[in-house]
C-alpha cells in the first residue's frame, strides 16, 4: 500500500513541487535523446543520398563502357565502386553506433540491389546443411515434470569455410512440460550482426580477403556469385561497416597496449583517397606505431598500432603521442622535431636511412668512398645480428665492447672524407645528414631496448603498400579510418603468431556478449582460442 498524504498543506504543496520537478527532468531527458536520434537520422539521410548519387553515375558510367574498351571509364568504374563500398559500410557503422535501422535506399533499375527483399532473405537450398541443435533441459525447470516436443525454432546463418559455404541450422525445439503445461526452449546464441546473415566465420574470410588479401568486395561479391551465392557489393559493405563498429573498441585497447610501451618505432606512406563527388584523388596517410620488445627479451607482448589521417601534418603524430613518455625510432620527418623539445621524448634515428643515401650515390657515380662507409655501416649491423634475443644489459655491454669502437672510426671518417670533397656534392649532403643526427643514431649504444635501424616500422608498413598497389585508393576518408583499425587488429595478431582468420572468427564469435570492461580478454596475447 503507498504511505498515506500528509495532512499538512505546504508539505503536499513540497510532494507535488518534487513530483512536478522529475517529471520536468524526464520532459528535458526525452527532448535530449530525441534530438540526437534526429541527428543521427539525418546524417544517415545525407549519406542515403549520397550512395544513390554515386549509384546513378556508376549506372550512367556502365552503359558508357557497353561495347567500349576504354580504360578511363573502367578504372573511373572502380573508384566509384569503392567510394560507394566504404560510404555504405560507414553508414552500417553509424547506424549501429547509434542504434538507429539503416533507412532504405531506392535501388537502381537493372542494379544487382534491385532485387526485392521483403524480411530475411532465403539461403540457396543447395549449400550444405550443418545443423546444431540447442536443446532445453531434460525436465521442465518449473516443476521437474517430462518435457514433450510442441515445436521448433529454426534460424539460418550464412558460414564460410575456406574455400566453401556451407549453412549452419540453429534449431531450438520448443517443448511444453506434460504436468504444468509449461514452455521450454534454448536461447538463440548471439550473431556477429543482429538478425544478419553472416556467422562470425564469413565476416572473418570477408575482412581478411578485403584488407588482407587486397580484395575489394566488388571483387569478391564476383567470386562469390560464381559460387552460386548472391552477395551484392552493399551487403558486403553493409557487414563490414557493423563489423568493424563491434571491434572497435578491441582496437582501443591494442592502441592503449602500445602507447604504454617506453619504446616505440613510428613510420607512414601515402594512401590515395578519392575526393567524394570529384572522381579525382588526394593524398592521405596511414601512420604506424609499433611497440615490440621481442629483440631485447622483453616481456610486452609485441603490437602495432594503424591511424589514417587525411594529410601529412606533424599536429596528427604529436596528438597521437602526447601522452607517451619513452624513446622514438623516426626518419627524419620534421612533424616529429616538437615532440623531442622537451625531455618526455628521446629520438632513436634510422641508420638504415643513412646507409640508404650511401647506397644511391655508389650506385649512381660508383663512388669509393661510398662504398667505404657502406662496408663500415655494414659491419654495425653485423654486430646487431649478433644480439638478437639477448636481454637488454647484454646488448648494451656488448654494443659498448664492439659498436662505439666501430661508431667512433665512423664518425672520423666521415668527417675526413667531408673535407676531402665538393661540399654541395651528394655524397657531401649524405655525410651531412648523418653528422646532424649522431646523437640520435648512436643513442642505441647505452640502451639495449633500443635499435641500430627503424626498419620494424618499415615492416609493419609493407603490408599497407602491398595493397596499395591492389586497391590503388581508399574510398573515403572513414574508409582510410576503418582499414587503420582492422590493420590494427590482424596485424597485432600476426605478431603474436596467430592465424589473423582464425583469431577474427574468435573474436566475432564471442565479442558481442563480451563485457566491455573485460575486452583485454580478447587481445590476441589473451584470448584462449576455441578448437
Amino acid at each position: 500500500m503507498p504511505a498515506p498524504l500528509p495532512n499538512e498543506v505546504e508539505a503536499l504543496r513540497a510532494i507535488i513541487a518534487a513530483q512536478a520537478a522529475e517529471l520536468e527532468a524526464e520532459r528535458r531527458r526525452r527532448e535530449a535523446s530525441e534530438t540526437e536520434l534526429a541527428a543521427a537520422k539525418a546524417g544517415l539521410v545525407a549519406k542515403a543520398l549520397e550512395m544513390e548519387k554515386l549509384k546513378i553515375q556508376l549506372a550512367r558510367l556502365r552503359r558508357m563502357q557497353f561495347g567500349s574498351s576504354s580504360e578511363k571509364i573502367a578504372r573511373e568504374i572502380e573508384q566509384l565502386e569503392l567510394s560507394l563500398e566504404d560510404l555504405e559500410a560507414t553508414t552500417a557503422a553509424e547506424a549501429t553506433m547509434a542504434g538507429a535501422e539503416l533507412l532504405p535506399t531506392a535501388p537502381l533499375e537493372g542494379a544487382p540491389e534491385a532485387r526485392a527483399r521483403a524480411g530475411r532473405r532465403k539461403l540457396p537450398e543447395h549449400l550444405p546443411r550443418t545443423e546444431i541443435v540447442h536443446a532445453p533441459h531434460d525436465a521442465c525447470p518449473s516443476c521437474g515434470g517430462t518435457l514433450r516436443k510442441v515445436g521448433e525454432d529454426v534460424t539460418e546463418v550464412l558460414d564460410y569455410i575456406p574455400a566453401r559455404f556451407t549453412v549452419i541450422r540453429h534449431v531450438r525445439p520448443a517443448l511444453s512440460c506434460q504436468c504444468c503445461e509449461g514452455m521450454v526452449q534454448a536461447p538463440m546464441p548471439s550473431l556477429p550482426i543482429e538478425r544478419g546473415l553472416p556467422s562470425a566465420g564469413l565476416l572473418a574470410h570477408v575482412l581478411i580477403a578485403k584488407y588482407c588479401d587486397h580484395l575489394p568486395l566488388y571483387r569478391q561479391s564476383a567470386i562469390y556469385a560464381r559460387e552460386g551465392v548472391e552477395l551484392e557489393r552493399s551487403l558486403l559493405a553493409d557487414w563490414v561497416g557493423k563489423a568493424a563498429a563491434l571491434m572497435a573498441p578491441l582496437a582501443n585497447a591494442i592502441a592503449q597496449h602500445v602507447l604504454a610501451g617506453s619504446v616505440l618505432h613510428a613510420d607512414d606512406t601515402p594512401v590515395p583517397v578519392l575526393e567524394p563527388g570529384r572522381g579525382k584523388t588526394k593524398t592521405g596517410r596511414l601512420w604506424v606505431y609499433l611497440r615490440d620488445e621481442r629483440p631485447h627479451a622483453g616481456q610486452g607482448p609485441p603490437a602495432v598500432l594503424y591511424r589514417y589521417t587525411p594529410d601529412r601534418k606533424g599536429e596528427h603524430p604529436q596528438r597521437e603521442l602526447a601522452g607517451f613518455r619513452g624513446y622514438l625510432h623516426a626518419d627524419g620527418y620534421g612533424g616529429f622535431d616538437a615532440l623531442y623539445d622537451g625531455s618526455r621524448i628521446a629520438e632513436v634515428a634510422c641508420m638504415a636511412h643513412v646507409r640508404r643515401k650511401f647506397f644511391d650515390e655508389h650506385v649512381e657515380t660508383g663512388s669509393p668512398l661510398a662504398a667505404e662507409v657502406l662496408k663500415r655501416i655494414g659491419v654495425l649491423f653485423d654486430i646487431e645480428r649478433s644480439l638478437v634475443g639477448l636481454s637488454a644489459e647484454e646488448r648494451s655491454l656488448l654494443r659498448q665492447a664492439k659498436a662505439r669502437p666501430a661508431l667512433d672510426e665512423l664518425a672520423a671518417f666521415l668527417d675526413a672524407t667531408l673535407l676531402r670533397i665538393p661540399g654541395k656534392g651528394d655524397l657531401a649532403k649524405a655525410i651531412r645528414y648523418a653528422r646532424s643526427r649522431w646523437t640520435a643514431l648512436t643513442r642505441y649504444v647505452d640502451d639495449g631496448r633500443l635499435e641500430l635501424s627503424n626498419n620494424a616500422a618499415e615492416r609493419a608498413i609493407r603490408p599497407l603498400a602491398i595493397g596499395r598497389r591492389n586497391w590503388m585508393f581508399a574510398g573515403s576518408d572513414a574508409g582510410g579510418e576503418r582499414a587503420a583499425a582492422i590493420y590494427t587488429i590482424t596485424q597485432t595478431a600476426k605478431l603474436n603468431g596467430l592465424d589473423p582468420q582464425a583469431y577474427l572468427h574468435d573474436v566475432l564469435d564471442r565479442i558481442a556478449d563480451h563485457p566491455i570492461n573485460r575486452i583485454t580478454d580478447l587481445l590476441p596475447w589473451n584470448i584462449v582460442q576455441m578448437p
